[in-house]
């Protein structure tokens, strides 16, 4: 395309028109004479061709042309491949997940329903009570990169249906609900949104008892990454979720997470970041697997999300 742009450009670029003459010599015999008409170009190139005709160089001038011109435009042809490179480095990162630690345990948190659940119309009211752990205070965390952070401190993931959460920093609210069968899942949250891993910070319930699930089932609920990211919180998204009834190991069940069409094997339960993301839309799939690599039959199993870096 270079080529041929070029071509037929050549004599604009090079500021002259070419038209091939013939004239007599003094040999009798009647040679191609090689006239330019100046409009602006350096004094090397009459030079070059002032030469070329006067010593009698036999030379396809179309040729010469190309050559010139594309000589003339090399550099803009380097910045213009400096520049697409520069453009694309931003979607080769490598991607990575990377375990994070540093995170304060809350070994001893509890998150327990209080009392019945109120209905009026789709709107449904919970209470829960919440012990050694403060809604609306900011984590006290132990590493140095930043996470996406919520300035109204640690609140409650709230989850109908694996859905995308609700995040509660009170512990009484209401919620609506459709009128079908709901489950709920709630558990306790770091303002950085990674939750807090114990067995007594979740609640699991269900509302409605048409296609009622059984609640022994093996879960894997999607937490993190959630919504849009921008400036700073690019690069290094939460990668979180939340296991119920069933564990992960080596040896033994495992989640496996695709982002952008790479997969990682997770084998511990516990928060990840993932790096070197492109900017854009991003998805990611987690999937409840076991030591064979099939996918565990259970509900809500894969969750598939979409993210937004800008």
């Amino acid at each position: 395309a270079i080529l041929v742009a070029t071509y037929a450009n050549n004599l604009t670029l090079l500021g002259y028109e070419y038209r091939h003459r013939s004239r007599p010599v003094d040999d009798g015999s009647r040679r191609s004479r090689l006239v330019g008409t100046r409009a602006q170009t350096p004094s090397t190139s009459i030079f070059l061709l002032n030469y070329m005709s006067n010593n009698d160089f036999s030379i396809n001038f179309n040729y010469f042309l190309i050559i010139f011109s594309l000589i003339y435009l090399m550099k803009y042809i380097y910045i213009t491949l400096i520049v697409c490179l520069l453009i694309s480095c931003d979607n080769c990162k490598k991607i990575s997940i990377t375990k994070v630690e540093g995170s304060p345990k809350y070994e001893n948190a509890r998150l327990i329903l209080n009392g019945a659940i109120n209905q009026q119309d789709n709107h449904y009211s919970f209470s829960f009570d919440v012990d050694n752990y403060r809604l609306g205070e900011q984590t006290q965390k132990d590493f140095n990169y930043n996470l996406a952070n919520s300035q109204k401190g640690q609140h409650i993931h709230f989850i109908i249906n694996n859905g995308p959460y609700f995040a509660k920093y009170t512990s009484e609210f209401t919620q609506e609900l459709k009128k079908e069968n709901s489950i709920i899942l709630a558990f306790l949250s770091r303002s950085y949104h990674e939750s807090v891993k114990n067995p007594n910070a979740f609640v699991l319930t269900q509302i409605g008892i048409e296609d009622s699930i059984d609640l022994s089932n093996e879960f894997l609920f999607y937490s993190r990454p959630k919504g849009t990211y921008e400036g700073e919180a690019t690069k290094k998204l939460l990668l979180d979720f939340y296991l119920v009834n069933t564990k992960i190991s080596p040896n033994g069940n495992k989640v496996r997470a695709t982002v952008e069409g790479h997969e990682f094997l997770i084998d511990e339960w516990a928060p990840y970041y993932i790096e070197g993301l492109p900017k854009g839309e991003v998805s990611i799939k987690l999937e409840l697997i076991d030591a064979k690599g099939d996918l565990i039959e259970s509900p809500f199993n894969p969750s598939t999300r979409t993210v937004t870096l800008k």
